[in-house]
């Protein structure tokens, strides 16, 4: 039976965590803010899609965080497919979050900017909002969709809009969002946390590399992440053509690693470039498969082009790849340069060739890729390290809740139940 438990004679804090575009755990920095609070005292209760393949339990309980899922189909077939997929999640969001029932902070995480319409109905039953902003909708909209600034452009901005209003508090991923939630968004600069991403360092180190994932070339280039319109895989499949053809060099090995909206136009491509031989794309694969992959890796590729959402967002993939130890090409995005620093090598704004370049440098410097590697590996656990956005998300949470008592724990009863997983 769920419920909520006091600790002596104080009362335990609950939040409610809404998450649209991802399961949990499978949503590692979700997984990880969960965790955080709930090694804090936290009561935590997770709302987010079903998985596929994974995470496809209904209601589940794992490591003390309890996750109530809603089935969901992916939008296709344009804004009218948007307008199925979220408004059948925000129909499940409410009806979950009425199970849940009473929270301290509902911790709404974007895309999409609508969960600030549940967060208000909770806000009107005594919460604090805190709007953990993973992307910036306007700007992936731009990017993503090359529409322009037109109606759907203008509604993405007020709903955004919308949401900063709402919130108590807002989560930033990097100062590049903190500055845009501060000047675009009218919050208060106290009311902005940077909370960085960050590897699950006892989930992602290196084992011995593999050399049969290399399949008899003397190098492996590997790509990590999800394939949509903006994450230039194209730009990578381009960039190896590149380096075959113009640089003559066919002595590596690609595996691209993930999936997406693009993921078999992008297998299709590969196959218009002539690259089918030397390209292999693995779909999602578990953890242990990923980590042989980037621990073979000798060069690791971040293609994202240079547009208006990349050049300010900080890309999961490179902070993976330097937690391995694997040297990066990437295009020269402001927040590439922030979290990588020297752990990569940058070729101008979306110039296949110079990123064909940079990767054949780097082929023929094992010294460069074992010292950029080591760069990599010493940022994350220093100024990177989730520790430190440890400290941020609770400091959040503290301003979130800086004159409210917490809620008197309620009815085990009405919680429901769940069964419970150990990870």
């Amino acid at each position: 039976m769920l419920g909520d438990t006091t600790r002596g004679e104080r009362p335990v804090r609950r939040a409610l965590i809404l998450v649209e575009n991802l399961s949990v755990p499978f949503d590692r920095r979700v997984w990880q803010e969960c965790t955080t609070l709930r090694d804090a005292g936290w009561t935590v209760h997770v709302i987010c899609p079903q998985g596929s393949k994974r995470d496809t339990e209904p209601e589940v309980e794992i490591d003390g965080v309890r996750i109530h899922r809603y089935p969901l189909r992916a939008a296709t077939g344009g804004p009218a497919g948007y307008l199925r997929e979220y408004g059948s999640a925000l129909w499940h969001t409410v009806r979950l979050a009425r199970k849940v029932g009473p929270v301290d902070v509902v911790h709404a995480c974007n895309p999409p900017d609508l969960l600030f319409l549940p967060a208000l109905w909770l806000k009107r039953h005594g919460a604090r909002f805190v709007f953990d902003q993973h992307d910036l909708v306007p700007e992936l909209y731009l990017s993503r969709f090359d529409r322009g600034e037109d109606l759907l452009y203008r509604a993405v901005c007020a709903l955004e809009r919308r949401t900063y209003r709402a919130a108590d508090v807002v989560l930033a991923t990097n100062e590049s969002y903190r500055d845009v939630a501060v000047r675009r968004g009218g919050q208060r600069p106290e009311d902005v946390f940077v909370v960085r991403s960050a590897p699950d360092i006892d989930r992602f180190h290196p084992v011995p590399a593999e050399p049969e994932l290399k399949r008899g070339k003397p190098h492996l280039l590997c790509y990590l992440g999800v394939m949509g319109p903006q994450d230039g895989v194209d730009y990578a499949l381009r960039a190896l053509a590149k380096l075959r053809d113009k640089l003559g060099r066919t002595d590596w090995h690609a595996v691209f690693v993930g999936a997406g909206d693009t993921f078999d136009a992008m297998v299709e491509l590969s196959r218009r470039l002539g690259l089918a031989d030397q390209v292999e794309f693995t779909g999602r694969v578990p953890d242990a498969d990923l980590v042989r992959y980037l621990s073979t890796a000798d060069v690791c590729l971040s293609p994202d082009p240079h547009n208006p959402l990349n050049d300010v967002s900080t890309m999961n993939k490179v902070l993976e790849y330097m937690v391995m130890g694997r040297p990066i090409v990437s295009f020269d995005l402001r927040e590439a340069r922030v979290s990588a620093g020297d752990a990569a090598l940058y070729a101008s704004a979306n110039d296949e060739v110079e990123f064909a370049e940079l990767i054949a440098l780097l082929l023929d410097d094992p010294e460069q890729r074992a010292r950029m590697g080591k760069i990599g590996q010493e940022r994350i656990s220093g100024p990177l390290s989730w520790r430190n956005s440890q400290r941020a998300l609770l400091d959040a949470y503290a301003a979130a809740c800086r004159d409210r008592a917490p809620l008197p724990a309620g009815d085990p009863d009405r919680q429901g139940g769940g069964r419970t997983v150990e990870r």
